[in-house]
């Protein structure tokens, strides 16, 4: 064992005597609930122009974790959700065997306690304690406050202590929970309707990417982890919805990086008769209201460069952005052949591309990804690797769809959807010879959708939104793990 290891255990052993102790003494150091009447912020505000040295007879009841005590717990430092305030515990207003007991507590405990408001000379607000309870004795030492607790890897795996110890860490979630509520208001308020769509899915469709397996008993089947909603979400546009939308989790059995986790959360939001110019403007208004909920201001600090969300976002082809790193005319590539040739000029290594088209995204992606610091749509895909989306009306061999980079990072991926059946076919048809030749992240034929938009599928455009990497950039994250409360880890 380490000294580290050595002296937690000391210390979990005097909690462990301190807690017998209480139990000797008739207390129930596991009681049930707690009449609170504040929470620390409540008293702050409602409390906020008493003056220094003044006292109110006014009781309350506060709950919460122990943090800190001085001069031997006549003052302790309580915390709950909302905040701090202190309690003052003098033998005037405590029976003895009360200041006593307060012995027995240590860092960490949660305890509640009754008493009268009072601000103190040195302008702590504070609580004159009357009484007091135990309502958990903890077991555990807490990380000691002056070095803190910043190891990245025990922070991720320990999150409940990270949550304890760091306030800025539970800031971040509450600022991931106003941003997605504030998603789910603007969209409410757009007329369209959240529905849910399976987690288990007999095929994995949707997206490119490998999904996780899983095996149903009772129908003896293989079921896959949804990589995607896109394809029940257009199911039920199909169905006569016109607005429908769903935030839920997604997995994906790939890497882990700052930038992805196994499972991660997505919206996903189509609406009828719309294409992705159309998309773009609705992406733009979106964005900006949760970046202006979240934050006040349409402008952020992130990594120490300033983001402005005020709109209108730059639009640019994939080909012109390509052709603005390398100066390389990706129109004039005639096929895959030649697309491996110039990729390799540039310096761009090639794993598994297949494809003209998916050797000139690599391109991009290499060359280019990594300059898009303000929010930017990138337009107008190669074909090959958008097996959902409508041909380009003016572009052969293009298709509508963009992407949005933020930071060097891809952040949403919209489309005019494909609505002809046959083409979709034929197009899951030549993924589906992919995925036969190995390709792991190539999408399978799911024939039910085909017979779906063979009932016929109005003009629709669609967008999926990582939220995550949206927290990331509205909380000054660095890694996604920063902003998931539980991020996939290793087993020690």
């Amino acid at each position: 064992m380490t000294v580290v290891d050595v002296e937690k255990s000391r210390l979990r052993a005097e909690k462990l005597r301190k807690l017998n102790q209480l139990k000797e003494e008739g207390i129930n150091p596991y009681p049930y609930n707690y009449a609170r009447t504040h929470q620390a912020d409540d008293l702050q505000k409602l409390y906020k122009d008493l003056p220094a040295g003044s006292e109110t007879e006014d009781v309350v009841s506060v709950c919460g974790r122990v943090m800190n005590e001085r001069n031997s717990w006549m003052f302790v430092d309580l915390y709950d959700q909302s905040g701090k305030i202190q309690l003052f515990c003098h033998k005037e207003n405590l029976s003895e065997e009360a200041l006593k007991r307060l012995k027995l507590l240590d860092k960490g405990d949660f305890v509640g306690a009754t008493g009268t408001v009072r601000r103190t000379k040195q302008g702590e607000l504070s609580i004159k304690v009357t009484g007091y309870e135990i309502l958990c004795k903890s077991l555990q030492p807490l990380p000691d406050s002056w070095d803190g607790f910043t190891d990245v890897e025990a922070r991720y795996r320990h999150r409940y202590v990270d949550l304890i110890m760091n306030p800025s860490v539970r800031e971040t979630f509450k600022k991931r929970s106003i941003a997605i509520r504030s998603l789910r208001e603007f969209l409410d308020q757009r007329g369209f309707l959240e529905i849910e769509t399976p987690v288990l899915q007999a095929e994995a469709g949707g997206a490119d990417a490998r999904p996780f397996i899983t095996h149903h008993n009772a129908l003896d089947m293989d079921l896959y982890l949804r990589i995607a909603t896109e394809l029940h979400l257009k199911r039920l546009i199909i169905g006569g919805f016109e607005k429908v939308y769903d935030i839920g989790r997604i997995f994906r059995n790939e890497g882990i990086s700052t930038k992805h986790n196994p499972e991660f959360t997505m919206l996903e939001l189509y609406q009828a008769y719309g294409d992705y110019f159309e998309l773009m403007d609705f992406t733009e208004e979106m964005l900006l209201h949760v970046v202006n909920t979240v934050c006040g201001t349409s402008k952020i600090s992130y990594q120490g460069k300033e983001i402005d969300f005020k709109r209108p976002w730059a639009r640019i082809t994939m080909a012109q952005a390509i052709k603005n790193i390398t100066g390389v005319d990706v129109d004039t590539i005639s096929d895959f052949n030649s697309a491996q040739e110039i990729a390799k000029k540039l310096g761009v290594e090639l794993k598994d591309e297949d494809s003209r088209g998916a050797v000139i995204n690599t391109i991009f992606e290499e060359k280019c990804e990594s300059t898009l610091i303000q929010p930017t749509f990138i337009i107008d895909y190669p074909v090959e690797i958008s097996p959902l989306t409508k041909m380009h009306r003016e572009k052969k061999g293009l298709v509508e769809r963009f992407e949005l980079f933020i930071y060097g990072r891809e952040h949403a991926n919209g489309y005019s959807e494909l609505s002809d059946p046959q083409d979709q076919k034929q197009r899951l048809e030549e993924q589906a010879k992919k995925r036969e030749a190995g390709n792991v992240e190539a999408q399978p034929l799911d024939l039910d959708f085909i017979l779906a938009m063979e009932y016929g599928m109005p003009p629709t455009m669609g967008i999926g939104v990582g939220l995550d990497r949206l927290v990331m950039l509205l909380t000054d994250s660095p890694s996604i793990r920063d902003v998931i409360a539980f991020p996939t880890m290793k087993p020690l």
